[in-house]
């Protein structure tokens, strides 16, 4: 579909839906991953006492989806509940399931303002007066995304449910689902084997399963010299521990060369846990973060080497998928280093 014949096909459907004439301005694509399209446009609403502008993002499916992902009437869902729950992430906005207005679900957010890029993030002059209110910011946010739990609203029950008789169940399934991964590659991979037999060993509890944004990390929120001012993309979201989003954020790759700012290139890692403590009223167990950490490593070190082999065996040949492949040893690498040190 074109932009033209999509704004055309948009302004019909809101005019419908908002019952009053409305007028898009600027309608254009942005970034929006393999799953999503996204597209920003302003929305002009004329009703017959006054007239709104919306600043808009359009979220539809593209088309397929990655193992663990949201489709976009969940993942509106999801959003909707993190919202009401005080999380700082755009509104979601006017959900359509019916296919035949764009060929799949799609939905509405307010646009927030900021940039997510990585490099503008850690490494950006504008940015240094506020990197240290920026790390109390996403401590203070994802502490407010744990605070939904499992069984506190109907609307998220297609969310993945832990077995409420394993407390170790999501450390579990984290490791079927490793060894999954590598059954599935054609070549052998030491150092990740070894990663996982520590890790088999040593599997921690979950006390207290919580909704986990499951891809919190720079580049999925958007910052500005104010400092925090959105978290975007939740489309892995699930029930799970917290400790996965508490290290995710801390992974190697995900510190884009600010590899002594471990907290996403920002920040050190005991500012950003006293800063989760004091907004959650939950004591971080640095023993179960060392667990969460060296398994963050260690997956996207598997998913690295995926993407890879999408690579060599033609499947979707890029040079992207090259590259990550290429990253695959210094997550290895780390996931190692930790292990041995036994701690941060």
């Amino acid at each position: 579909m074109t932009i033209e014949k999509m704004q055309d096909t948009l302004e019909s459907y809101l005019a419908r839906r908002l019952g009053s004439p409305v007028t898009i301005h600027g309608l254009k694509p942005i970034s929006g991953g393999a799953c999503q399209e996204n597209y920003a446009f302003d929305l002009e609403v004329d009703s017959r006492t006054s007239s709104a502008v919306y600043k808009l993002v359009m979220r539809k499916d593209r088309g397929g989806s990655l193992d663990g992902s949201l489709s976009r009437p969940q993942e509106f869902r999801v959003i909707e509940r993190a919202f009401s729950a005080g999380v700082l992430t755009p509104e979601a906005m006017w959900l359509e399931e019916d296919v035949t207005v764009l060929g799949s679900p799609f939905y509405f957010m307010r646009r927030a303002p900021g940039r997510a890029d990585s490099r503008y993030i850690t490494r950006d002059r504008a940015l240094a007066g506020v990197r240290e209110k920026l790390t109390d910011q996403l401590a203070e946010t994802i502490a407010r995304v744990h605070s939904v739990k499992p069984g506190s609203d109907s609307n998220l029950d297609f969310l993945k449910r832990v077995d409420g008789e394993s407390s170790s169940a999501p450390a579990q399934e984290a490791l079927l689902a490793l060894r999954t991964q590598l059954d599935d590659l054609p070549e052998s991979y030491p150092a990740i084997e070894l990663c996982i037999r520590w890790l088999e060993e040593n599997i921690p509890t979950t006390d207290d399963p919580v909704l986990v944004h499951g891809d919190f990390r720079t580049g999925n929120f958007l910052a500005t010299e104010a400092g925090l001012e959105a978290l975007l993309d939740w489309e892995f979201a699930h029930w799970g521990d917290r400790y996965e989003d508490l290290t995710w954020i801390s992974m190697r790759d995900w510190r884009f060369g600010k590899i002594n700012l471990p907290v996403g290139g920002i920040s050190q890692r005991e500012p950003f846990y006293e800063a989760y403590e004091r907004t959650s009223s939950v004591p971080v167990d640095r023993k179960k973060a060392l667990y969460w950490e060296v398994m963050g490593n260690v997956r996207w070190a598997a998913g690295a080497h995926q993407q890879a082999e999408r690579h060599l065996s033609g499947q979707s040949r890029g040079i992207e998928l090259a590259s990550i492949g290429r990253r695959a040893c210094e997550m290895e690498f780390e996931a190692m280093r930790l292990i041995e040190k036994g701690d941060f």
